[in-house]
C-alpha cells in the first residue's frame, strides 16, 4: 500500500532533473554537513553537497586531504536523516577514486549503498574523464569539478584564482570538455577567472555550478557556513555571508556563562520539583 505525500511535499530532485536545467532556472546549492542543517537548507536547494570541505569547517584542518571515507559517509548519512527527500551529492574525498576505475567504483558505490546519496562528486578533468566514464556505465551519477581543485593544492600552488594565462585556461577548458564528454551529469567550476566561467558554461552541454565564478554559470553553490558567518576564521572574496551567526553565538554563550556565575540560572522554571514563585 503506497502513502500519498503530503500536498506541500516537494517532488525529488534526481541527477537527470539537474542535468535538464541546463541552460534554465539556476539551480541552488549548498555544502551540508548535519542532519539539523540539512533540514534547514533544505526547503530552499535544488541539491546539498556532503563537501570534503567538512574536514576544515566542522573538523579543524588545514585542508581537505586528511578526510576519510567514513568521514563522508557519517556526515552523509546525518544528511539524509535530516533532509530525507533532498537530493544529497557527495564528496568522494583524496585518495578513494584517484588510483583505477576499478578503486572509484568501489567506494562510490560504498557511499551510494550506505548513505542513500543520489550521486557523488569528483575532482579532476582530462585525467578523470576515463574514471567518470566508468561510473557513469555503472549507474554512478557523477558530478565533476573543474578549476581550482582543493584536493591538489600541493602541486597547483595553493587556493588562488585559476585561468588568467592562456595556457591555464586553455587547459581547464579542456578539463571540462573531457568531464562533459565521459558522462558527468554537472560539474562545479571553482576558483577560475569570471570569462573563463562563463565560456565554460557556454560551451559545455551539461549545468556548471559555480563557486568563485561566474554568475553566468547554471548555479551557485557556497560553503553553508561561509554563507551564515559561522566559519569565521576566513572569508574567501567570492562568499557573500547572509548572516553572522559566529556574532550571536559568542553572545549567547557571553549571557549564558554569566548567568552561570551569577547563579541566575537555572531559575526555579527550569529545575524539576520547585515550584516558581507566585505559584
Amino acid at each position: 500500500m503506497s502513502v500519498a505525500k503530503p500536498a506541500s511535499a516537494s517532488p525529488r530532485v534526481t541527477p537527470p532533473d539537474l542535468r535538464a536545467r541546463k541552460g534554465g532556472t539556476p539551480i541552488v546549492s549548498l555544502t551540508a554537513y548535519t542532519a539539523p542543517i540539512a533540514a534547514l537548507l533544505a526547503p530552499h536547494c535544488d541539491f546539498l553537497l556532503v563537501g570534503d570541505s567538512v574536514g576544515m569547517v566542522l573538523h579543524g584542518m588545514d585542508n581537505t586531504l586528511g578526510v576519510t571515507l567514513d568521514m563522508m559517509i557519517l556526515h552523509a548519512k546525518a544528511v539524509k536523516r535530516g533532509a530525507p527527500e533532498a537530493c544529497v551529492l557527495v564528496d568522494m574525498p583524496f585518495g578513494t577514486y584517484e588510483e583505477s576505475p576499478e578503486q572509484a567504483f568501489r567506494n562510490c558505490a560504498r557511499v551510494m549503498a550506505e548513505t542513500g546519496a543520489a550521486g557523488v562528486k569528483l575532482e579532476g578533468g582530462v585525467s578523470m574523464a576515463p574514471t567518470i566514464a566508468f561510473l557513469a556505465k555503472r549507474a554512478i551519477p557523477v558530478m565533476g569539478h573543474v578549476g581550482l581543485l582543493p584536493q591538489s593544492v600541493n602541486v597547483t600552488g595553493g587556493f588562488r584564482a585559476h585561468g588568467r594565462e592562456a595556457a591555464e585556461a586553455k587547459r581547464i577548458l579542456a578539463d571540462a570538455k573531457a568531464v562533459a564528454e565521459a558522462g558527468a551529469f554537472a560539474m562545479v567550476v571553482e576558483g577560475v577567472v569570471e570569462p573563463l566561467a562563463r565560456q565554460i558554461t557556454k560551451t559545455v552541454p551539461v549545468p556548471t555550478i559555480g563557486i568563485g565564478a561566474s554568475p553566468h554559470c547554471d548555479g551557485q553553490i557556497l560553503v553553508s557556513d561561509d554563507l551564515i558567518g559561522l566559519f569565521a576564521t576566513f572569508k574567501p572574496r567570492f562568499v557573500k555571508r547572509y548572516a553572522n551567526l559566529a556574532a550571536e553565538v559568542s553572545k549567547a554563550a557571553a549571557a549564558y556563562a554569566a548567568e552561570v556565575k551569577a547563579r541566575t540560572f537555572p531559575a526555579p522554571e527550569h529545575c524539576f520539583g520547585v515550584k516558581k514563585k507566585g505559584g
